[in-house]
């Protein structure tokens, strides 16, 4: 609120302007009193999250299980790591490859919690995330792994961030001490679906509820990060990725019922962009022309070469929902469906055309070197022979009895 005072001349502009002055102190006071009762209420709930403990909730503090059945487990991410696969996926299982996806072994892995994604920015750093609002990291190529963060924690900063907002005076801060009661009260069970990190330093983790959080020393600090996404209704994000070429500079966000979001400024906020779709998208893959696609429920893909402006729409021929896709050498790219439909382009999303099919179905895509792609689905990693034409890809299933 805005109190405009005319200051005039003589005694009765004296008596105005005093009263004035009392009046605004009259103001002032209870909203004083409602800063501090807000400061007091967000450092209560901080200290309510202070005793969720984490060991409440054994899956955040029992290892993963080390299992001859891992190769057929459930795996929902992948990434490379110089020339090694990591593969990610239910009750914490952490699969790693040295040989382009032919045998697999279990890493070391101190939580039981689904994980959902996994980035490596050198060969040996790289985090995962996943449910209960775990971030682990790596600093050996994923053969073990650090629990960062999980959402024990992250309930705590969102809490103490409201309250240090409050003292402070910031503006539009209920939504965030909304968002710390609900985390306090609802537990630590939000996951957390993507990363991005520039460096070994620099990231961002979103997951559902629009949960957001950022890093600027490799993951030993995190700050909530909800208040710079434009995304009022609390909307799942599903994934994040940064822009190439002419868009090199962007940091994209896709979600739940159309949600896009553009960062032109390294990630320190997030504007919505229309969206041509209404349906949630699962993610968003960027060219080196400076291309990007969106896909998502329904076999939508959507392409855009002016940095999410505007978007063409791609038949796909798919009926089911696209949840990965992976950029190789050119142009090329590879898209994966839920029901394990793949689709392949050479130019760069503009066209696609159906390639082999599994049945499995199909949760994340990587280029596995040597001419194969790696393809985590939901009865384990698999590997394709990609062909040096247009020609169909031919399967190969894991090999068998391959994790030790």
């Amino acid at each position: 609120m805005k109190t405009r005072i005319s200051f005039g001349r003589g005694p009765v502009a004296a008596v105005a302007v005093a009263g004035a002055l009392v009046a605004l102190v009259a103001l002032a006071l209870p909203m004083a009193q409602a800063v501090r009762a807000e400061t007091a209420r967000a450092e209560t709930v901080s200290a309510e999250a202070a005793k969720t403990d984490a060991g409440a909730f054994p899956v955040l503090t029992q290892a993963a299980l080390v299992t001859p059945k891992a190769a057929g487990a459930a795996m929902l991410g992948l990434a490379r790591a110089g020339q090694r696969l990591v593969a990610v996926g239910e009750r914490g299982i952490i699969l790693l490859s040295d040989d382009r996806g032919g045998r697999w072994r279990q890493a070391r892995v101190p939580v039981s919690v689904s994980l959902t994604a996994v980035r490596f920015v050198t060969e040996r750093t790289g985090w995962a995330v996943g449910h209960f609002g775990v971030v682990l990291r790596s600093d050996d190529g994923g053969e073990s792994w650090t629990k960062q963060l999980d959402g024990a924690a992250a309930a705590r900063l969102v809490a103490q961030t409201a309250a240090e907002l409050a003292r402070l005076g910031a503006p539009d801060t209920d939504g965030l001490r909304e968002t710390s009661l609900r985390l306090v009260e609802e537990g630590p069970d939000k996951p957390f679906l993507d990363l991005f990190f520039a460096n070994e330093r620099e990231g961002i983790i979103v997951g559902a509820y629009n949960l957001a959080f950022r890093t600027q020393d490799g993951g030993r600090s995190w700050t909530p990060w909800m208040r710079r996404l434009d995304n009022p209704r609390g909307l799942h994000l599903y994934g994040i990725t940064k822009g190439q070429g002419p868009a090199a500079g962007d940091l994209y966000i896709v979600g739940e019922q159309g949600l896009l979001l553009r960062s032109t400024d390294g990630g320190e906020r997030f504007a919505a962009l229309p969206s041509p779709y209404k349906g949630s998208w699962f993610g968003a893959l960027t060219m080196a022309d400076g291309g990007l696609l969106a896909y998502g429920l329904r076999g939508s893909l959507y392409r855009s070469t002016d940095r999410g402006e505007s978007w063409t729409a791609i038949d796909t021929g798919v009926a089911s929902g696209i949840g990965a896709a992976v950029a190789l050498d050119g142009n090329r790219v590879v898209l994966a469906s839920q029901t394990g439909d793949l689709l392949t382009s050479r130019d760069g999303g503009a066209t696609v055309q159906p390639a082999a099919a599994r049945k499995a179905p199909l949760t994340a895509l990587a280029d596995g070197g040597g001419g194969r792609l790696a393809l985590a689905s939901l009865r384990g990693v698999l590997t394709l022979d990609l062909p040096q034409t247009s020609q169909p890809v031919s399967s190969q299933p894991p090999a068998q009895g391959s994790v030790r």
